[in-house]
């Protein structure tokens, strides 16, 4: 692979061992659709690693043994790309970039995220904004970016919005990232404009301790995306962006509580797709009611029905995507036998006492945390959550087995 960025613009060439469909770091299988990216305002005097690391998050997939930049990058970014995927990195000179002291959350405006802004008030927000393709039609025109960026803006929060068309370097299943991280490659760009040492995202205990949803369903402390050991990890530390999980060791049900609980409740919104609230209809609209209603204690509200494609999976066994959640809502939502979730519920025998755990936090998780905000999350889950109990670690380290 061959990188160069010139004025935002990243392109890419592949050398001949490269493919065009990839796996990401997760194994899921992507494909290739064009071959550059674009980032607004970027400045053109980031540290080459910042620029690496950027690039990577974009073309790591498709890359199979070495990667050539059009600057070098320092030893030890070139030793964690090495170490994490087997990938020859160069050229290599000069000195790793200096690690910032500021914090930023990488905001989308969903539960999680809002979480995390309700955990580090004082943090700013980094948001991503999909902008459309100069080559690449659009194939997802529902899929509302400048709703998500709107809400962004209304936070009252300092707030810095980067917009790419990055997502389109994707054909296959989907536009999106070609890995996860690619969200922070506009952070990366500015790290050193905003003094980023740390960004911290909204990914929960189902997404960094249970298997990341429906890739692993197990218990799974090393994660390949968000372990700060992991390849990702190392490479992030590497350029001095440590990865910074506030809500890592909560359940969706305690990031939902926070965020209905927060100044931002106004603005938070989960759905890609509605203008005015969310649209209601979507998989991952359903997924939240049931989560939120569970959360409030009250019967789920959906205009769904159990035929609908997006509720089909609830009359299949197990195992789901994010069946931790998918528990502890049956335990707790009223009249759910008799919602399009009442399918689900002959599997499990879910109660209150049995999805407890899900109320507390995860004690490893705050470990994990660079000292330098470690205090500040583990006071907030402290008196805020609570944190877990022996069994109830248990409980967590036990899932999937």
């Amino acid at each position: 692979m061959r990188v160069t960025w010139s004025g935002g613009e990243l392109a890419f060439r592949l050398d001949p061992e490269d493919e065009i469909t990839g796996r990401a770091a997760d194994d899921h299988p992507v494909k290739l659709a064009t071959n550059s990216c674009h980032f607004q305002d970027v400045p053109a005097d980031a540290h080459p690693d910042l620029f690496a690391v950027a690039a990577w998050t974009v073309v790591a997939p498709w890359t199979r043994r070495r990667i050539t930049f059009d600057r070098g990058v320092s030893p030890e970014v070139a030793a964690a790309l090495h170490d994490g995927w087997g990938i020859e990195a160069g050229p290599v000179s000069g000195t790793a970039r200096r690690t910032g002291s500021v914090l930023a959350i990488s905001y989308s405006g969903g539960a999680d995220s809002v979480a995390a802004a309700a955990i580090l008030p004082e943090a700013p927000f980094v948001h991503f904004k999909r902008v459309s393709h100069p080559r690449v039609p659009n194939r997802w025109t529902h899929y509302r970016s400048d709703v998500l960026a709107r809400l962004a803006a209304q936070t009252g929060r300092e707030l810095t919005t980067v917009s790419s068309d990055l997502e389109f370097t994707l054909a296959e299943p989907r536009p999106g990232y070609p890995e996860h991280h690619a969200v922070a490659a506009g952070a990366l760009l500015l790290a050193d404009e905003l003094d980023l040492g740390g960004l911290a995202f909204g990914y929960e205990l189902g997404s960094r301790w249970l298997g990341g949803d429906r890739y692993l369903l197990r218990f799974t402390p090393d994660n390949p995306m968000w372990a700060p050991h992991g390849a990702w990890g190392r490479l992030f530390a590497a350029a001095g962006v440590h990865i910074v999980l506030p809500v890592g060791g909560v359940s969706e049900a305690v990031t939902m509580r926070l965020a209905l609980n927060s100044p931002l409740k106004d603005q938070l919104r989960w759905c890609l797709r509605g203008v005015d609230g969310p649209c209601r209809t979507c998989g991952k609209c359903l997924y939240k009611e049931l989560i939120q209603a569970a959360v409030e204690g009250r019967p789920i509200d959906t205009p769904l029905s159990a035929d609908r494609p997006v509720a089909r999976k609830w009359l299949q066994p197990p195992p789901y995507g994010g069946q931790e959640m998918i528990e502890y809502g049956l335990a707790r939502v009223p009249g759910i036998e008799s919602s399009l979730f009442g399918g689900a519920r002959r599997y499990f025998e879910a109660s209150l006492e049995s999805t407890s755990w899900l109320d507390h936090c995860y004690p490893p998780a705050l470990e994990e945390i660079p000292d330098p905000w470690r205090a500040q999350v583990r006071d907030f889950m402290t008196a805020e959550v609570g944190l877990m109990t022996p069994e109830e670690v248990r409980k967590v380290e036990e899932w999937g087995a």
